[in-house]
């Protein structure tokens, strides 16, 4: 097959380049170039968007003896991903920039673009196993990326390649190492690559402005403080709420609800973030058919962690097919924007990627019993 291997420079992606010039393919290299003034970027930057990262790729292109090019989605990145991320948060919402970078740039421009120039397969450097045309999630499950892959359609699937999911990320390592790659011990990428500070207030601030608002005790209604706009808080959140005096019962606070249109920020205990129910839009079905009736799963409201037994029932709202999920046991620190993933226990191949879809509604209310899901 001709394979194009978009490269980000990690370690990740080159060896996920490697495997597939190993495994006979007709392989070339790619490389995004993301941000509009890569130049502008710190050097060390745990990005992906620098000029040192895409000359890491091109050297490790250049081991692999695979031809290897740059390609300008910067305009496209804006438009897609960064404006997306500021609306989202500018309504009160909690986006993952890294799930509609696959949704709409690695996945969708980036693959079109590829089977243009008549390529039959991507190939990326994500940990997650496809098996059967199965989503799965990947052998090492610390480095698991199926939650920010489970955007992907049956055809967006049908043309993608994860070479490394069935491998541990220190063997990723190794055998860069072995093969001469020079990033072989790079470190990971962890901060939002548009973001090469790691502040993402500061960021949002500076394009959303100043839009005052209160933060309010979620029990009482009393004003406990001003701030500067709803961008700068998200479900969860315990520091950096400008409250100077503590709970009367001692207790922390922490970000309960967000009212973008009038700028409220609410607190409370721990107790206030339990979410029993949630609704999720934009529905998709991995498998490109929408389930016949509820079904009990595993859902996952974080890329790390925030996992609970569901039942999940497809639907239909003014937004399009959605999902509304029932937990068997509470979430804390669920917020709008983020993606539900649902997943279908299989210890011996790896969890099965059913579904996903943005949360737009949560609900403190415990089911009923006749409808609880039993806890397994």
């Amino acid at each position: 097959m001709r394979v194009l291997a978009a490269m980000s420079g990690g370690v990740d992606s080159a060896v996920a380049a490697a495997r597939a010039v190993e495994a006979g393919h007709d392989v070339v290299g790619v490389h995004l170039a993301l941000s509009t003034a890569p130049g502008a970027l710190r050097t060390g930057s745990r990005g992906c968007c620098s000029r040192e990262d895409a000359d890491d790729a091109r050297r490790a292109a250049d081991v692999l003896g695979i031809p290897f090019y740059v390609w300008d989605f910067a305009d496209r990145f804006k438009d897609d991903v960064i404006d997306e991320f500021i609306e989202a948060y500018a309504a009160g919402q909690t986006p993952n920039p890294c799930l509609t970078c696959n949704e709409k740039i690695k996945f969708a421009a980036l693959a079109e673009k590829a089977i243009a120039l008549g390529f039959d397969a991507l190939a990326t450097g994500h940990y997650a196993q496809l098996t059967d045309g199965e989503l799965r999630r990947a052998v090492d499950a610390d480095k698991d990326q199926s939650y920010v892959l489970a955007v992907l359609t049956r055809e967006q699937l049908d043309r993608a390649m994860f070479p490394i999911g069935d491998t541990p990320k220190p063997e990723i390592r190794a055998e860069a190492a072995r093969r001469g790659l020079s990033v072989a011990n790079k470190p990971d990428s962890h901060d939002i690559c548009f973001i090469p500070t790691g502040d993402t207030r500061a960021f949002l601030g500076a394009r959303i402005g100043i839009r005052p608002g209160a933060v309010v005790d979620a029990d009482t209604g009393e004003r406990l403080a001003d701030h500067e706009g709803v961008h700068g808080f998200t479900i969860g959140q315990r520091k950096g709420l400008g409250i100077e005096a503590p709970a009367a019962d001692g207790r922390p606070r922490y970000v309960t609800d967000i009212d973008p249109e009038s700028g409220t920020v609410r607190v409370g205990s721990e107790e206030h973030l339990q979410v029993w129910m949630i609704r999720a839009s934009r529905a998709v079905w991995t498998s490109g058919q929408t389930p016949d009736g509820p079904f009990e799963c595993i859902v996952q409201v974080r890329a790390h962690g925030g996992m609970a037994p569901a039942l999940a029932t497809p639907i239909d709202d003014a937004d399009g097919p959605g999902i509304e999920i029932s937990l068997a046991e509470p979430l804390t620190g669920v917020a709008r924007g983020q993606a539900a993933v649902l997943y279908l226990p299989d210890a011996q191949r790896g969890d099965l990627v059913v579904g996903s879809g943005r949360i737009s509604v949560t609900s403190s209310t415990r089911p009923a019993d006749t409808h609880a899901v039993s806890a397994r």
